[in-house]
């Protein structure tokens, strides 16, 4: 299928990651030769092109590193996909969509295409969600009397992907196993409570409006009592903050033991040639993995070269200064928010990021584990637009825009929250 992108959305996100990217650059030559020329910083320069090449380095190493872990995730998702868990998670929230899309008939195609492109993206399988996801707003604009502007289950079903509720963060977690962090999964809980919560908070401004009841039964069985069962979780750690590290690991590597297991039972079932699915999926993997590549030499050059200048001290500095004068106290979440000012615009850019600080602090670190949080928080809202919308040629996309930030900016608090509930220094 061709995309189509709106120009003016594709317009922005392109022209805001290039001008960050090039702006990098330039700031870091103009700092690297003031200091040469005024300071007589004389070895100032050969420090910013070790760090470039060091970058580069750096870039393809943690690419090659990746490969394991993306190719075995991937592949055991492959199994799973095969076997019918999206089927399976399609039909358990089936009652909830037919609440939030009150303007869709029940038995229209567009219900079966959200449906598997939601469940999809709860498992990561980006190659699945994708197509799904474009169908369903094929399908979605069939609906629309007004093709060049979208509609309220438009609106709906684009803020729910823009939120980027996942269960399983396959590309995180395959980056802090290759920058060899001693528990890899430790940010699985915080990511999955702070997507959660991005998404029930893009899901209820999108519902106030749009008139959609929120105190229905089905809405109130499935939102609340996943709420519940995540508030009483993070106020049980908080009165019982020894057992955090302990509970974490344990939980987490429970779910993620308990989706193989799964994985396994219906590939069973379903008499699918498990290992002939596995390796398919591995291969997706390792084809994945190498896409990374550029974005990620890129990104972190561009980093690498910024901070060896001075210039990214000089402006963590600057805003540390700022927010003691407001009268915040504590300041160690300040070096991880390059990553969700990222995050709307590019998710290779903010990954770059996110994999620059695990280099610069460790990956074990404050810093490191907020930067994963905030990396797998929310999707990069403008490239949702861009893909979905343009695909069916909207131009008009009314409050989508604003509703998908809504949800990075509660990503990004519910981050931080989580981050010292978690990972407290």
């Amino acid at each position: 299928m061709t995309i189509v992108y709106p120009k003016r959305i594709h317009d922005i996100r392109t022209m805001v990651l290039n001008r960050v990217w090039s702006g990098m650059f330039i700031i870091a030559f103009v700092m690297g030769f003031s200091k040469l020329i005024f300071w007589q910083d004389v070895h100032i320069l050969q420090k910013m092109m070790d760090s470039l090449f060091e970058a580069a380095k750096t870039g393809f190493e943690l690419a090659l590193f990746m490969t394991g872990t993306m190719v075995l995730w991937m592949g055991f998702l492959k199994i799973g996909e095969d076997g019918g868990a999206i089927r399976i998670m399609s039909k358990g929230i089936a009652p909830l969509f037919s609440k939030l899309f009150p303007d869709v008939p029940k038995d229209h195609p567009a219900i079966g295409s959200i449906m598997m492109n939601f469940s999809a993206n709860m498992l990561g399988l980006d190659n699945a969600a994708t197509p799904a996801g474009l169908k369903a707003m094929k399908d979605l604009q069939t609906l629309n009397p007004n093709p060049n502007t979208a509609t309220n289950a438009q609106i709906m079903f684009l803020v729910l992907n823009a939120s980027g509720l996942t269960i399983i963060p396959v590309s995180i977690l395959a980056a802090r196993a290759a920058n060899q962090s001693l528990e890899p999964t430790s940010v699985f809980l915080p990511i999955l409570i702070t997507t959660y919560f991005a998404t029930l908070g893009g899901l209820i401004y999108v519902s106030i409006r749009q008139k959609i009841n929120l105190f229905n039964k089905v809405f109130l069985a499935y939102v609340g009592s996943m709420t519940a069962l995540i508030v009483g979780f993070i106020l049980y750690l908080q009165t019982h903050p020894d057992q955090i590290k302990t509970i974490s690991s344990v939980v987490s590597n429970t779910i993620m033991f308990g989706f193989i297991g799964f994985f396994f039972i219906l590939a069973i079932r379903s008499k699918i040639q498990m290992f002939d699915a596995f390796i398919q999926g591995a291969k997706e993997g390792f084809q994945v993995t190498i896409n990374i590549i550029p974005y990620l030499v890129a990104m972190l050059s561009a980093v690498a070269l910024f901070r060896s200048s001075g210039a990214f001290t000089d402006l963590m500095n600057g805003l540390k200064e700022g927010l003691l004068y407001l009268g915040l106290k504590s300041l160690e979440f300040i070096d991880a928010l390059p990553v969700i000012f990222m995050k709307p615009f590019s998710g290779s850019g903010a990954r770059g990021l996110m994999v620059e600080n695990m280099n610069l602090f460790g990956p074990d670190s404050f810093v490191s584990n907020l930067s994963a949080t905030f990396q797998g928080s929310t999707e990069t809202t403008f490239y949702v637009l861009a893909v979905y919308f343009g695909s069916v040629k909207i131009t008009n996309t009314r409050y989508a825009a604003g509703a998908g930030l809504l949800c990075d900016l509660i990503g990004g608090i519910t981050a931080i929250l989580v981050a010292y509930l978690f990972f407290s220094v």
